[in-house]
């Protein structure tokens, strides 16, 4: 497999079912294809965040121990990728065994990035100081970030309809928190979340 940073989802062999930004209704396909490997029930319009940098004190750890309460309220699944401390690993695993029906740890290989990513609707990163290939790969993908401030990503504008990310302006769990029900808001709306989806992937 070629390494993830020459990767893009029409040419990832890895993947379920190949998509560009012209075909993203192809994207859902591996989202039901991940949720049936997990033993979770196949469910395209349930939203689907993945953390895509592990967790670490340097990775926003403490924030998402803070939102996590929040975070678990919401009617999303969650992916995390298994790389980070090992105090933090064992936190999440125990928290993978209680939430098993939405909660899951991504072994931390290409294949499995590629596909998680592929699956995800968007992708949570807790630190403005770290990430830029993992933000590449989820914009490469459609998988729409949620960043603090700092990053240079453009904040969705409903009213105009553009937009490539939904940022948190202050690095707590308040605006993080209401970051993530923003984007939920706009997930409900497929046609405003696919406009989005397409400004990450080309631009």
């Amino acid at each position: 497999m070629l390494p993830m940073t020459t990767l893009s989802p029409a040419s990832d062999k890895t993947l379920v079912r190949p998509y560009d930004a012209t075909t993203l209704e192809y994207k859902v396909q591996n989202k039901t294809a991940l949720q049936e490997e997990l033993g979770w029930a196949a469910e395209p319009k349930r939203a689907m965040v993945c953390i895509p940098m592990g967790v670490s004190d340097q990775l926003g750890g403490k924030l998402l121990e803070e939102v996590l309460a929040g975070l678990l309220e919401l009617p999303v699944e969650i992916l995390i990728l298994g790389k980070g401390s090992a105090s933090y690993g064992q936190m999440l695993t125990k928290l993978a065994k209680e939430h098993s029906h939405r909660v899951a740890i991504i072994p931390n290989d290409d294949k499995m990035v590629a596909r998680m990513l592929a699956a995800s609707d968007m992708s949570l990163f807790l630190s403005p100081s770290s990430g830029t290939e993992e933000l590449m790969q989820s914009l490469r993908y459609g998988t729409v970030p949620l960043t603090p401030a700092g990053i240079d990503l453009h904040d969705y504008n409903p009213n105009q309809e553009s937009g490539n990310a939904f940022v948190y302006q202050k690095l707590n769990a308040w605006h993080c928190y209401g970051a993530l029900v923003r984007a939920l808001e706009t997930f409900k709306f497929p046609y405003d979340w696919k406009t989005i989806q397409k400004e990450c992937m080309t631009k």
